[in-house]
């Protein structure tokens, strides 16, 4: 574990170099010399591990593979936001002031450097509290932190996405005020919150905020299905583990390809991503769904086979858990229509997508999952792809 006294040299350096950077060019000259200073730090015990995260991201600038703007504020992200957490203590309001810490430092870096980016800051810091969250605990987490935050940085500097600021301040206080909810009523951790909002920001910067509310409807449903009839589901030992609090692999296991969607749609404006994202969500609320409520039906059959299965196995399905799928699937596409996001032929689809997504969650369980070749969060991937792009295929031909 760093302690603040190295953690503070390490700041002085990052800061003196953050403000050397339009001076002293070309990059690799910048780099060098960071470097060099960097090696001095490694040389200290307490600061090996931002020693090499400064290390890694002077390389990539040096390289030419990261902008100066974008070197200097993950820079700053990494190191400052660090010392704010080691700082407070560790604990998890420490992570409000690594975020603080973070867009402080990466608004200097834009008023110095004369550079207007506020989606590439905002998606840098969310990237770095997230990974703070995820990696707590490894003696390695600066330097994954360091070069997950540059290349999310970097990714969206390469979009060029433009966005007004009071959409994206918008986005920010809705998507971190409901993954704070959502982590005050225990329904998702540390890094569920996290995850929850740089995607809920994604969704209200790239689409709208009627996308956001499309996905909060299938996390209301999930939370809802979790919670029915759960102590009946614990004493058969078929229960999400830890009252079934959401973690990142959660998170993005059920709202990647629903993400993916919103930034390109936001890129092309092409409908066929509308449908894409509606499918992949309608999947996600679908198999929770079917799952969770129709662990409580009569016996489940293997859908590859259909034998009699024990309850909780992974491709059991009951007749309960296809009519809830189904429901869930209509309920997502009935709010969308509502809302003006899909019209008739695409909420039609979205209930298709649906059925498709659970069931082909069922199968992949039922081979891949069981034979442990593929996790929980990898089955449920697949099944939002799926139920996504089939969805999108069928609004597309009809």
């Amino acid at each position: 574990m760093i302690k603040p006294p190295g953690l503070v040299l390490a700041s002085a350096l990052t800061l003196a170099f953050i403000g050397l950077a339009p001076l002293l060019q070309p990059a690799w000259l910048l780099s060098g010399l960071l470097i060099l200073f960097s090696l001095v730090l490694f040389l200290i015990r307490d600061t090996r591990f931002v020693s090499l995260s400064i290390i890694a991201l002077a390389a990539l600038y040096g390289f030419g593979w990261l902008s100066m703007f974008v070197f200097t504020c993950a820079l700053g992200i990494v190191v400052i936001g660090e010392l704010a957490f080691r700082i407070t203590g560790g604990e998890p309001a420490s992570y409000l002031y690594h975020l603080v810490a973070a867009i402080a430092v990466s608004l200097a870096v834009m008023f110095y450097l004369g550079y207007s980016a506020p989606l590439v800051v905002v998606m840098g810091v969310v990237a770095a509290v997230l990974l703070r969250a995820i990696l707590r605990g490894r003696d390695d987490a600066l330097m994954i932190e360091a070069l997950g935050v540059a290349m999310t940085m970097f990714l969206f500097e390469e979009i060029n996405f433009q966005v007004d600021l009071s959409i994206l301040a918008a986005a920010a206080i809705i998507a971190f005020g409901f993954g704070y909810t959502s982590y005050r009523l225990r329904v998702a951790d540390i890094s569920g919150l996290f995850s929850g909002a740089m995607i809920g920001i994604i969704l209200i910067v790239f689409a709208d905020v009627r996308w956001f509310l499309i996905m909060l409807t299938f996390f209301i449903i999930g939370a809802g299905a979790t919670r029915y009839r759960y102590g009946d589901k614990r004493t058969l030992g078929v229960a999400q583990e830890h009252g079934g609090v959401r973690g990142y692999f959660n998170v993005f296991a059920n709202g990647l390809v629903a993400t993916a969607a919103a930034i390109l749609y936001g890129v092309t404006g092409q409908p066929a991503f509308v449908a894409l994202f509606m499918g992949s969500v309608a999947s996600a609320a679908a198999d929770t769904v079917a799952s969770e409520i129709g662990v409580t039906g009569k016996t489940p059959y293997l859908i590859t086979t259909l034998r009699p299965v024990p309850r909780g196995t992974n491709g059991g399905v009951t007749l309960r858990g296809e009519v809830a799928a189904i429901i869930a699937s209509a309920a997502v596409a009935g709010i969308a229509w509502g809302m003006g996001v899909a019209d008739p032929w695409m909420a039609v689809a979205t209930v298709f997508a649906g059925f498709v997504g659970t069931n082909v969650d069922s199968l992949v369980g039922a081979t891949l999952e069981n034979n442990g070749k593929i996790g929980n969060s990898g089955t449920n991937l697949v099944a939002t792809l799926v139920g996504g792009v089939s969805g999108m295929a069928l609004y597309l031909v009809g």
